[in-house]
């Protein structure tokens, strides 16, 4: 790859060696530099962070901005939410981050995500006793998608016969076909009329599901747009931040643990002396999956920040408003922080893999996707000792998304 950081802002970087190859393309970045200016999917140039250090740094930096308001007008070019869907946490600064997450964050305690273990495993186990009636399955859709949506559905309270096509939903925002914008508004059009109709019917009939509890502590009285103080830690929700919230959580926990669960697998089967040790020993996948994290995690770069000041990273001076975009695979991958990182190694010391962010933004979810992926990886490799891959590994093909690390399908047979 050409052009480094010193490269004008008009001639940036093409983003295309990233989705053929990215831990190839990354490597090549980060040695050629630690920040390089690019084009983004939103055809917008970008400053791409590709090296451990600076990632974990900026990562904490109060200076960057997740909050769109801080973006150089006419820049940046994200996802057209409207404000019911995107009031959520991807987008705030504290302290309306550290008011809205504290609402949330109890319901992934690593004590309450411990309790879902067993339903979880009855999940896994249910699908893939469908699974076993045929033969062969294509992992992804049979497998790693329906597991975390029925979790997920189950922890917001979602009634069975109202769980959509929640993958056509996210393939459409992840990953938009130039060629049908519509599809993308229409994805959007749809899950704004299921949350605000969710919304709708958890408030006329409140459940025990965190949706309803959520709801709770918006409509307490005197509660109102903006207000604050009623509750008993003095928070509250607007009705944007309530959908917002409800919408962030089913879609960033059925993406993220697709993708881990998927990418874990063909990991795996790339690796079938690692496999088999897995199978003898199971008690070995909960430190199994960090390293699938950092070996090929489902989000290769973190939320995109706007520096509210002029800020250096790498030596790089990045002007205020301009889009940062930092790579959470290309950190993982250097070499710097995990020595030679193109090889899967259950022993190393994982402490400071960044897959699930650092900082102020980490993965709100983390305790649910690492608990959700150990028992998927479990169940499936404990019921199909002969499981392999039923087509040419070169036939695989992933999601062409900067943002998003995942297979399309995964057939496999036992």
């Amino acid at each position: 790859m050409q052009n480094t950081a010193e490269t004008g802002p008009d001639d940036p970087i093409d983003v295309t060696p990233l989705l053929d190859d990215p831990h190839a393309a990354y490597a090549a970045l980060r040695e050629a530099g630690p920040v390089h200016r690019i084009t983004g999917m939103d055809g917008n140039p970008a400053w791409l962070v590709t090296r451990y250090d600076d990632v974990r740094r900026a990562l904490a930096d109060p200076r960057l901005s997740l909050d769109k308001r801080h973006a150089t007008p006419g820049g940046y070019r994200g996802f057209s939410l409207p404000p019911a869907l995107d009031a959520n946490l991807l987008n705030m600064d504290p302290p309306d981050h550290t008011r809205v997450r504290r609402l949330v964050v109890k319901a992934f305690t690593p004590g309450r995500v411990d309790a879902l273990r067993e339903p979880v495993r009855r999940v896994a186990d249910d699908l893939l006793d469908a699974m076993a009636e045929n033969g062969r399955a294509d992992l992804i859709a049979d497998y790693a998608g329906p597991l975390p949506i029925t979790v997920i559905c189950d922890l917001l309270g979602v009634p069975q016969g109202d769980r959509r096509d929640f993958r056509a939903w996210t393939d459409a925002l992840v990953t938009p076909d130039p060629s049908r914008p519509h599809l993308m508004k229409e994805a959007i059009g749809s899950m704004l009329e299921f949350y605000t109709g969710l919304i709708a019917t958890k408030r006329a009939e409140p459940g025990d599901d965190l949706l309803s509890d959520l709801i709770a502590v918006r409509d307490e009285p005197g509660a109102g747009d903006g207000a604050s103080g009623a509750g008993p830690d003095g928070d509250r929700l607007t009705e944007d931040e309530l959908t917002s919230l409800a919408f962030l959580i089913l879609f960033a926990g059925y993406e993220n643990t697709v993708h881990l669960i998927g990418n874990a697998v063909l990991t795996l089967l790339d690796h079938p002396e690692q496999l088999d040790e897995l199978r003898r020993d199971p008690a070995e996948l909960r430190p199994a999956v960090e390293e699938f994290l950092r070996y090929d995690g489902p989000g290769p770069l973190a939320i995109r920040r706007f520096p509210k000041e002029d800020v250096e990273i790498g030596g790089v001076r990045i002007p205020a408003g301009e889009s940062v975009l930092l790579s959470i695979a290309s950190a993982n991958r250097d070499p710097g922080r995990f020595p030679d990182p193109g090889t899967l190694d259950r022993g190393r010391d994982l402490s400071g893999h960044l897959a699930l962010g650092h900082g102020i933004h980490y993965c709100l979810g983390a305790p649910l996707a690492r608990m959700e992926a150990e028992t998927a990886l479990g169940a499936l490799i404990s019921r199909f000792p002969g499981l392999r891959l039923d087509v040419p590994r070169g036939e695989l093909r992933h999601r062409r998304a900067l943002r998003a690390r995942g297979l399309i399908s995964l057939p496999v047979t036992w």
